[in-house]
């Protein structure tokens, strides 16, 4: 289903004017600060101050220990290897200390593992390579804090380890001269949400005086501000202030490398935000680690050639390209693998596998399948008795625990709440899929959801509205972009574009009219039509053309007016633990059993007019009630196609099948759902 639960964030107007009066700040800009609980002195300065403010990078433990065997190293003159990992993050990371220890001259390697044959982290084989280079210090970014048995060979070779990294720790600390995480149980640390190049940019801080740490930041914090929106930890606190800066950078063109990829994607001439940056330059650079070697994104970003630097970055934007062409191939056999197995859907937690399928993209194809269906994914690809899954979950659910919960059945696992990675035997791949479906019946499984930050008024919206929106910048995990409800608006007219791949629509509320983009879907399934009262929750984005620069209102989400989302949802999980064969509370049984004239209803609204799997929600209310029904409405069309009338389309369009004969009698799930009703 797509519907998601609309989370419409209370607003103290009294407080914002206040807040408005006291810091002399826009009304409109303190309004949003109130809806998101930004109320006090400090949080509102430090929010709205421009002026980067940094931790002491001594407050994260060992740090003293890093600075200090980093130190002797370089004055005995030994070779020092920066070992990254082959996400933006991890790339950038890597490039960050990598330049920094040869600026200050040190003799330096780096290293990054391929994601394909040696998978995340430290390696046996790769500290071989790096012991026979004569490797006398490994400096790890971005990963270490869970390679035991790796770090005990560093120390059988003779080599010394200095762990930095940001992910959760576990129950033991490796080997090393120091472990630098903030997520030690015994880091003092305030701060804690740095990606792993933020805590790289932490120990060259440390490393340095501290008159010159401004210094640093004007020298790397574009490659700083790329991997920690490409790592989408929160956009607050410190990591703000690095990202603000950092963006300054990468409009401004410091880097070579990053300029030449900018040039790569035509965004040259832009001005980048943190979503342009995560929605163009990150997924290329993490695209080359996908499907090559990380080496690529590791050249350009250290690069000191332009046309190295623009040859470099074309090859990385090819392979992004052939990263999308493996994606949708993976989702096209997912998809198959539900129309082949219907009964996969109702699955608490998604799990799909496929033998050889791209290990470097089924993570995001994880990510496709979430946004798709609202639940939990995890996607497996198989190679011959071995395999290895990505999974992505929403907000509420620990994909981390869920897949803990099964580790007995794993050779190895991490993450955390929202994204977790592991390898498994292939013979256990089912009984995995039962055990992590048996957790997910333990815990209150979330609904999808949009936050909207406030009811916005169709007459209010104009251009001078989007500098009071951006002063609320850096956007991302922890500070999402304000999204706006507009309610009760009434569709005048859709209009195809962009060759009906997208729509226009007309709105109107009152007197105000305005016009509102739909991206992802063709006229033919849009399932409004004029006359119809919507909300929508929207986005205001700038649009410049021939110098004038307007509003562009861009559509989130959408349903009908007044639409009970919780109902709605409800009644859909309901229908799940039905279809799965749970037991259902009696006083639930009677919203389940459609009766005959209900399935004739269903079936002869859906003969004429266009339904897809998408828009049941739509389809509940074109046959009246709050959504409640939504169960029986499922059901009613499930045994619709179980007795041949329908059937759903590729384009996920809901049909009925000409030439063929209802025979309700003849369906065993209308049998089973009048026995569980006790009719």
């Amino acid at each position: 289903m797509h519907r998601k639960q609309w989370n419409v964030a209370s607003v103290d107007k009294a407080l914002a004017a206040q807040i408005a009066e006291t810091y002399q700040v826009d009304a409109f800009a303190a309004l949003l600060l109130s809806s998101r609980g930004i109320t006090e002195e400090a949080q509102i300065r430090a929010f709205l101050d421009d002026t980067p403010v940094l931790c002491d990078p001594f407050s994260i433990r060992d740090m003293d220990k890093a600075v200090q065997t980093i130190q002797l190293s370089l004055d005995a003159g030994e070779r020092i290897a920066v070992y990254g990992d082959y996400d933006a993050d991890g790339v950038t990371a890597s490039s960050l200390l990598y330049l920094y220890l040869e600026m200050i001259g040190a003799d330096v390697v780096c290293y990054i593992p391929d994601r394909n044959s040696e998978g995340y982290g430290l390696n046996c084989r790769a500290i071989d390579r790096l012991f026979q280079d004569g490797v006398k210090l490994i400096v790890t970014v971005d990963n270490g804090i869970s390679a035991l048995k790796e770090a005990e060979h560093i120390y059988d070779l003779g080599m010394k380890l200095v762990v930095t990294d940001h992910h959760k720790v576990g129950a033991h600390l490796p080997r090393a001269e120091a472990v630098v995480d903030p997520h030690r149980s015994d880091c003092p640390s305030e701060f804690k949400d740095w990606a792993g190049v933020g805590v790289a940019f932490k120990l060259i801080c440390a490393l340095s005086p501290e008159e010159e740490v401004p210094e640093l930041l004007s020298q790397f914090a574009d490659l700083v501000s790329l991997g920690t929106i490409a790592d989408i930890v929160p956009l607050t606190g410190e990591n703000r202030s690095l990202v603000k800066a950092g963006l300054q950078q990468i409009n401004e063109g410091q880097s070579l490398g990053i300029r030449a990829l900018k040039a790569a994607v035509g965004a040259d001439k832009k001005e980048l935000t943190a979503n342009g940056v995560a929605f163009s330059l990150v997924p290329r650079i993490n695209a080359v680690g996908r499907i090559a070697r990380a080496d690529k994104a590791f050249e350009l970003l250290i690069s000191e050639n332009e046309d190295t630097a623009m040859q470099t970055a074309q090859e990385i934007s090819d392979c992004n390209a052939a990263r999308q062409a493996l994606e949708q191939e993976i989702f096209r056999q997912v998809q198959q693998q539900l129309t082949e197995n219907e009964q996969m859907r109702f699955d608490r937690v998604l799990v799909f596998a496929g033998e050889g399928w791209h290990g470097g993209v089924i993570g995001i194809v994880a990510a496709r399948i979430v946004e798709r269906f609202g639940k939990p994914c995890i996607v497996i690809t198989v190679e011959g008795d071995e395999a290895k899954g990505s999974g992505r979950s929403l907000d509420g659910f620990s994909l981390y625990d869920c897949i803990g919960s099964a580790s007995d059945l794993l050779t190895h696992f991490g993450g955390h709440m929202l994204a977790a990675g592991f390898g498994i035997h292939t013979k256990d791949i089912e009984k995995f899929r039962r055990r992590v479906n048996q957790y997910a019946k333990t815990v209150e499984m979330p609904f999808p959801t949009v936050g909207i930050d406030c009811r916005l008024r169709p007459s209010f919206i104009s251009a001078e509205l989007l500098p009071v929106i951006s002063m609320l910048e850096p956007f991302g995990a922890g500070n999402p972009q304000p999204t706006f409800g507009l309610f009760d608006m009434t569709l005048l007219s859709v209009q195809g574009i962009g060759g009906d791949k997208h729509v226009r629509l007309n709105l109107q509320r009152g007197d105000s009219t305005v016009q509102a983009l739909k991206f992802g879907i063709s006229p033919d399934l849009f399932p409004y039509v004029p006359g119809d009262r919507l909300d929508l929750a929207v986005r205001l984005e700038p649009n410049e053309y021939m110098g004038m620069r307007r509003v562009s209102i861009y559509i989130k989400d959408i349903r009908m007016a007044g639409t009970d989302d919780s109902r709605f949802l409800r009644s859909v999980r309901l229908y799940e633990t039905i279809r799965r064969g749970e037991r259902v509370k009696e006083d639930a049984a009677r919203y389940c059993c459609p009766d005959r004239a209900f399935i004739t209803g269903v079936y002869r609204y859906i003969r004429q007019h266009t339904v897809t799997e998408g828009d049941i929600d739509v389809l509940c209310y074109r046959l009246g009630g709050d959504g409640a029904h939504a169960c029986r409405v499922l059901m009613s069309i499930d045994i619709l196609k179980e007795i041949g009338v329908l059937a759903t389309a590729a384009d996920g369009r809901i049909e009925a099948v000409q030439g063929v004969k209802a025979n309700l009698d003849a369906s065993t799930l209308l049998k089973k759902l009048k026995t569980l009703c006790g009719e």
